[in-house]
């Protein structure tokens, strides 16, 4: 397998990826299963989303403690089991959410952390001349998923009262099944002495001389700033994603809900091209520019979404969506290049790991979001607390600065 061309293992990692971001359509799967379960309330049902990424960032920072005795393949075969257990505990939700939050939430969160983290691990590896590129065609596939499941989702299962939507989860627990399982045959990592092909015009930017273990990592102000950074941005992505549905509703009150589904997709479309058009710019412009411009682009979603729920325009959802796409996008390439850029690549795993624990704290903003629309009755507080957490990221980036080269401690 070691003999393939690298391009093939990240055809690999983008196929395994475009269904392992289906914990991203929740905002289309919510309206549907909220619509047969009209007595959950908009809180309870955002808690899946919450406990799905909680869970993400749990199975990602498994894998990464766990990535020097367990082999990524592995890690995907096991993704493909917790995946089909989970979608079909789920199916089987009754009265109580409860299944749900264990099978949608807890089964196919950890699935997802586990494939996430082998993918963007491992075939990383095979592109360390590209970090910020790689990471954004990868994670482009992530984002993407979202769109065409919840499209898929949309059109197989709509919002009409039924429970259509369980045959569903358990078809797409059996493709995971199958798709993960296949591919995991060619989840390896190059040899140490492998050296990608490197142009004699390319313009290096940074120096990455140096590889900084996790225990001294987190003792770097740098890493606690870019943190905070992350857990912010993160917050107001995850807060639209939740309640991306709500939100175009709420300005569209008579557009149809296939529209709907359509427009809110175009947040994981543009999602998916941002994170290629931000993991590009990190390797031409660096970390400074790349963060900043992503910060501006957070606040002019905002300033369009409260600008189209004041004026009821259904047009303005659709740009807003589509600059907050772009913008959400951002943020992970960011991680994953930032990452290896300060600390370096062999101890990436385990750094990337932890970097990714900030979902863990963001996720509860669509839970937050959800009780502020039961309080309120409006998706503008959702907006609003967006704008308030990109504010406080501006603040975060201008104190961060780059790590000085330092050894292990």
């Amino acid at each position: 397998m070691k003999s393939l061309n690298r391009w093939l293992y990240a055809i690999i990692g983008i196929i395994v990826l475009l269904l392992d971001g289906m914990v991203y359509a929740w905002s289309i799967m919510g309206k549907t299963i909220g619509a047969s379960r009209p007595d959950w309330t908009a809180a309870q049902l955002s808690l899946t989303f919450t406990i799905v990424m909680a869970f993400f960032c749990l199975g990602c920072l498994i894998a990464g403690i766990l990535s020097k005795r367990v082999k990524p393949n592995l890690y995907v075969m096991i993704a493909a089991v917790l995946f089909m257990a989970g979608l079909f505990l789920a199916s089987a939700a009754g009265d109580s959410p409860v299944l749900l939050y264990i099978g949608f939430g807890v089964l196919c969160g950890t699935g997802a952390g586990f494939a996430y983290n082998a993918v963007m691990s491992t075939i990383s590896a095979w592109f360390p001349d590209k970090q910020g590129m790689i990471s954004g065609v990868l994670l482009m596939g992530f984002g993407l998923s979202a769109f065409i499941i919840g499209k898929i989702f949309a059109v197989m299962t709509p919002p009409d009262g039924s429970s259509s939507w369980k045959n569903l989860f358990r078809i797409l627990g059996i493709v995971i099944f199958v798709v993960f399982v296949l591919c995991s045959f060619f989840f390896v990592k190059p040899d140490l002495e492998f050296e990608p092909p490197v142009s004699p015009k390319k313009k290096v930017i940074r120096d990455l001389g140096f590889d900084i273990n996790t225990a001294t990592m987190i003792r770097r102000i740098s890493f606690w700033l870019y943190y905070i950074w992350a857990i912010l941005l993160s917050a107001a992505g995850l807060a639209l994603v939740s309640q991306a549905s709500g939100i175009a509703t709420q300005a569209g009150v008579d557009v149809s809900a296939d529209i709907i589904a359509t427009v809110v997709g175009l947040i994981s479309i543009f999602n998916g091209i941002g994170r290629v058009i931000f993991g590009i710019m990190y390797d031409k412009c660096g970390y400074r520019i790349t963060m900043l411009v992503d910060i501006i682009i957070f606040a002019a979603t905002g300033g369009i979404l409260i600008a189209a729920i004041q004026s009821s325009s259904f047009s303005l959802i659709t740009v807003g969506y589509i600059v907050g796409g772009l913008a959400y996008g951002g943020v992970t390439p960011i991680n994953s290049a930032l990452i290896s850029d300060f600390f370096g690549r062999t101890h990436f795993s385990m750094n990337f790991s932890l970097i990714n624990t900030n979902l863990l704290i963001a996720s509860f903003a669509s839970t937050i979001a959800g009780k502020l629309y039961d309080s309120s009755g409006s998706y503008l507080s959702t907006i609003i607390m967006m704008l308030s957490l990109t504010t406080a990221s501006l603040i975060v980036y201008l104190a961060l600065k780059r790590p000085q080269v330092i050894s292990n401690e």
